[in-house]
């Protein structure tokens, strides 16, 4: 450990599982206090209490959370500043893959459901959390988006659409938070397939070995990703290595976005 988030204290959503939970243990492990969000409490207290017992009491706390209830979201945040002493991050990573079909056979509905988990989220995570790491500056927003936010396919019409509303918010939370001379920054991290639930649906269709090798030939670098290589990114974004990146994003999509 090098403790390169010692005395940072992020709030991230969607942690019981999948990148989430990833981020989670890589922040704690370089030091960080975390508070794990996520609609799934039981998740995220079987991993509060993994983590607490690997880096000490302390280290993490869970909240119940539905990224599309603002008044969650207030709740959330206000116990968790009170648990860690104040919140000096944000991470919105809870989304969904959602839907079926193209334009013209998804209906309303899905589309909505996709865009209030995928997006309205973001939305209330920032302007419920601003004040918090205000307190706390340097301050880190990290939107978790996808290389489908900048690269469209045929058939995830709200996904795309999602996804890149994540990418765009995230630059105006960026300028707003500058605008009002708080030291805040705010990026998104676009990964292409990596290997989490996200990808089960898949592997229940093909099986774990095809749908894997599928995904990969897409890639340039041959393979799909690991958690962990997200994990360190948000490492990097919270830390204050990151000072003077605001309003960008971080590919982490094997080359995809270079074809």
């Amino acid at each position: 450990m090098t403790n390169r988030v010692a005395g940072k204290k992020a709030f991230i959503t969607g942690a019981a599982q999948g990148l989430g939970a990833a981020m989670a243990k890589a922040l704690a492990s370089e030091g960080a206090k975390v508070a794990l969000a996520d609609v799934n409490f039981a998740g995220a207290a079987k991993l509060a209490e993994e983590l607490n017992s690997a880096h000490g009491a302390g280290t993490a706390h869970a909240f119940e959370l539905d990224v599309t209830d603002e008044g969650q979201w207030i709740a959330a945040l206000e116990a968790a500043n009170a648990a860690m002493g104040g919140v000096s991050a944000l991470i919105n990573n809870a989304g969904i893959a959602g839907g079926k079909g193209g334009i013209e056979e998804m209906s309303l509905a899905d589309f909505k459901r996709v865009m209030s988990v995928n997006v309205d989220s973001v939305f209330l995570g920032a302007k419920h959390a601003i004040k918090y790491l205000a307190q706390n500056q340097p301050g880190s927003i990290v939107n978790i988006s996808s290389i489908a936010g900048l690269i469209a396919s045929h058939n995830t019409p709200a996904y795309n659409a999602s996804k890149a509303a994540v990418w765009l918010l995230s630059k105006n939370v960026a300028l707003y938070c500058a605008k009002k001379g708080l030291d805040i920054r705010s990026n998104s991290i676009h990964p292409t397939f990596i290997d989490t639930p996200i990808l089960d649906p898949l592997r229940g269709m093909l099986g774990k070995q095809e749908a894997e090798a599928k995904l990969a030939r897409q890639v340039p670098l041959g393979r799909i990703g690991k958690p962990e290589e997200i994990g360190m990114a948000a490492v990097y974004l919270v830390s204050d290595e990151s000072r003077f990146m605001t309003g960008a994003e971080l590919k982490l999509d094997g080359g995809i976005s270079a074809m």
